[in-house]
């Protein structure tokens, strides 16, 4: 007989409502986020209509991205709009349904966001399965938006091919040592990363796998990168931007190809960010820098998803998470991310 409880509760039926607490962005930050660009409020959804399906959250994502979609002006998604909810990854449980597709008690991720509980329509709600062993969050990271993204950005954007020497920036956090080790088992012969601490550098030559880790406050990276790869590097992905993309730049062979994932160095930047002084190098290489996100790609979670389950299950992929309690204390796991407190995926359990 099946041990695990019934995640619905006498408030939780179709023809009930339901109080939920939810996150908003009130003003756009100007430089660093803090705590007054946010509030808290409580929403109440009604009974569910036709196709329907509410949601108890579990855990929810925050991620450096989050940051450029609380300015104002154009990006590859509209910003996030002031007094609304901010959206983002959640994985959660289905309490109550009219939709034959979300059964009550199906574990489900979806993209809804800061909230405890979320009622929308069913399509917006994918079902995922209870990994054995593993928290529902992993949903949130390596086998969801934070591995893809690692994956498409070695195999799709930049195109790596067996024995070629990959350097990774921002190395530590979730995307970044999904990178070092998903390049790995894609064949690269070195990888070499950079992270913010002697504790994070550690962790990526110890528990990553990576061949060399630079700590960029040591030196300038432009200088430590040089020396860590005197035969140059093939494959760049970038998160950080600024100084390390200068530094790969310089240590570009021929022909190399740099993934442009995200550039946490200029988010909170309130001033216009210089580009790098060595551009030109990409000419008289013949360089690819190719800008990406995720969302242009989820086509290849048809492929990623077997490969990265079969990599977890042997234990030739592992993955940290830094996990903050309780949906109040949101805002702060998501500037103490940006702070870099976090090593691997950074997430909230909603209920502590």
């Amino acid at each position: 007989m099946s041990t695990t409880p019934d995640p619905t509760t006498a408030e939780d039926t179709a023809g009930s409502t339901v109080r939920s607490t939810q996150i908003q962005l009130v003003a756009r930050p100007q430089g660093w986020p803090t705590e007054e660009n946010f509030r808290t409020v409580e929403v109440t959804y009604g009974p569910l209509a036709p196709g329907q399906v509410r949601v108890r959250n579990a855990f929810l994502s925050v991620d450096p991205y989050m940051r450029g979609r609380m300015n104002e002006g154009r990006s590859y998604v509209a910003p996030f709009a002031l007094g609304e909810t901010l959206t983002g990854g959640a994985v959660g449980r289905v309490v109550a349904s009219r939709s034959p597709e979300h059964p009550v008690g199906a574990l489900v991720s979806h993209q809804l966001g800061w909230r405890d509980v979320v009622q929308e329509d069913a399509g917006q709600f994918r079902v995922v399965p209870d990994v054995p062993g593993l928290s529902p969050s992993v949903h949130l990271g390596i086998l969801g938006m934070t591995g893809l993204t690692a994956y498409v950005g070695l195999t799709d954007i930049a195109a790596l091919q067996p024995g070629e020497t990959v350097f990774v920036s921002g190395a530590a956090g979730a995307v970044g040592s999904a990178v070092g080790q998903v390049a790995r088992r894609l064949g690269a012969a070195r990888v070499i990363g950079s992270a913010g601490s002697a504790e994070k550098a550690r962790l990526l030559t110890k528990r990553y796998g990576f061949d060399v880790a630079l700590n960029y406050k040591d030196a300038p990276i432009r200088e430590q990168l040089a020396e860590a790869a005197p035969d140059g590097i093939d494959v760049y992905f970038d998160n950080v931007g600024g100084d390390h993309l200068e530094a790969a730049l310089d240590a570009f062979n021929d022909g190399g190809r740099a993934a442009l994932c995200g550039a946490i160095s200029a988010y909170n930047s309130t001033g216009s960010t210089p580009g790098p002084d060595n551009l030109a190098n990409a000419i008289t290489r013949g360089l690819t820098l190719r800008g990406f996100t995720v969302g242009g790609f989820l086509h290849r979670s048809a492929e990623f998803g077997p490969a990265m389950s079969g990599w977890l299950r042997e234990g030739s992929v592992t993955f940290d998470e830094t996990v903050v309690d309780g949906l109040e204390n949101t805002v702060e796991a998501f500037l103490s991310m940006m702070r870099g407190a976090n090593t691997g995926k950074m997430v909230v359990r909603v209920d502590a």
